[in-house]
């Protein structure tokens, strides 16, 4: 595959043009030097696997500073499996985390839900006194 404009890569990746800017002014990715006569940079082919290991892992929810980890890690030939596995691991138990505490909302709004008669004055609303009382459960 040869080099292509920064729309090229955007489409392959299926990220957008601005998204690519973006990841090069964080320094996730290269950018490539600007041809003198006027014309457009051209991007490696390797920048669409690293656009799409970038995109994956936020999908992941990989924050762009461990996703710059990864690649760090990814580019030391001196890495190895386990130190991706134990960030992999951190992740996984903070969604875990995550989880557990959106639970917890969906279980005290459930009981503020189940408590409101869902009629009358909004006065008498027991949703709202109970914000209001900082009573969430």
């Amino acid at each position: 595959m040869k080099t292509m404009t920064i729309s090229r890569a955007a489409k392959r990746a299926g990220i957008g043009v601005e998204t690519i800017r973006f990841y090069e002014r964080r320094g996730l990715i290269n950018q490539p030097l600007k041809p003198s006569a006027g014309g457009f940079r051209e991007y490696p082919p390797e920048t669409v696997s690293r656009l799409r290991f970038i995109r994956e892992a936020q999908e992941l929810g990989f924050s762009l500073d461990e996703i710059t980890e990864l690649l760090s890690l990814r580019a030391d030939p001196k890495a190895n499996c386990t130190q991706v596995q134990r960030r992999a691991e951190a992740k996984l138990a903070e969604v875990q985390h995550k989880i557990k505490k959106l639970q917890d909302i969906g279980t005290a709004l459930g009981r503020l839900i189940a408590a409101c008669p869902g009629k009358g004055a909004l006065g008498t609303c027991s949703i709202i006194e109970s914000l209001e009382r900082g009573q969430m459960s």
